[in-house]
């Protein structure tokens, strides 16, 4: 009698899953992205609540974690070896964990002005929007605001005409950028059919990390957003060659995360919603 049992086969199987649907969904970041051209309200937030604690930061630090969660970017912040030399140069100790929240708690209190201050429309935003919606596509939002910052800001944005369908903070999942949390959760809000349908647009780096770690398309933004970090004034007011050399960096900054687009601002999006659409139509993934 053959008592061999049988053996199991490992078979492997090749299988391309394609969506060769419309875009449906368009998830924004705010402040660089929507409104607040420049970044300028948390830059600003940031900068105070350091200041107030005996140690001036400069514009490039303030920036440089940006699209992180609030508290996180005070972390990331203190990390940098010059700033926190001067921490410790002024009081006397390295920074802990109580100081990062107090600094926090500090940043919440100025950005809570800086939300209504810094609280413009990016020019065609509105039109963008509203071409979106005219194509039957749901607007969603992710930002590394907590939702007591948002409280705020998302009445003053109705205000001005801007109601994203969904509004996920990072006070709402458990991780914040790079990870696709937030993203993942507009999708699944504003019942995408595949994450292929839907659009990231954000001008941070760890925006678009987010985008892309959640498998969707993403567009980056560069004259309006944190890398240039420019007032919608002093962006106006430059010449040609002054924007060119603004721009070209900040583009490639965002070109090597990997986004599938970078544009100067939400203005530009409907050329590269078509382009997108073209591709899905094609069976690219993104």
């Amino acid at each position: 009698m053959n008592t061999m049992q049988p053996s199991t086969l490992h078979t492997a199987y090749s299988y391309g899953r394609t969506y060769r649907g419309p875009v449906t969904t368009a998830i924004f970041d705010w402040a660089g992205t929507v409104l607040d051209f420049g970044c300028i309200a948390p830059v600003d937030a940031f900068r105070q609540c350091f200041a107030s604690a005996g140690v001036p930061i400069s514009e490039a630090e303030a920036r440089a974690p940006m699209g992180a969660a609030k508290r996180e970017h005070i972390v990331a912040i203190l990390r940098m070896p010059d700033v926190q030399s001067r921490w410790k140069a002024h009081h006397g100790v390295q920074s802990n964990e109580g100081d990062v929240d107090a600094l926090y708690a500090e940043f919440l209190r100025v950005d809570e002005r800086n939300v209504a201050r810094y609280s413009d429309l990016i020019p065609g935003a509105l039109d963008s929007l509203a071409a979106l919606r005219a194509r039957g596509i749901r607007i969603g939002s992710t930002t590394g605001y907590p939702r007591e910052v948002m409280n705020n800001l998302l009445p003053i944005a109705s205000d001005k005409g801007y109601r994203p369908d969904h509004c996920c903070t990072v006070s709402d999942v458990s991780r914040g950028r790079p990870f696709p949390d937030m993203c993942l959760d507009n999708a699944i809000a504003l019942g995408a059919p595949d994450v292929r349908a839907c659009v990231v647009v954000d001008d941070s780096p760890t925006g678009l990390e987010s985008g892309l770690a959640a498998g969707m398309w993403t567009v980056g933004i560069a004259a309006s957003g944190n890398e240039v970090g420019l007032s919608l004034a002093d962006w106006q007011a430059l010449d040609d060659d002054g924007r060119r050399s603004r721009l070209e960096p900040a583009r490639q900054r965002l070109a090597r995360t990997g986004a599938h687009y970078v544009i100067d601002s939400i203005a530009d999006l409907l050329p590269v919603i078509d382009a997108i659409e073209t591709r899905l139509a094609a069976g690219e993934k993104a």
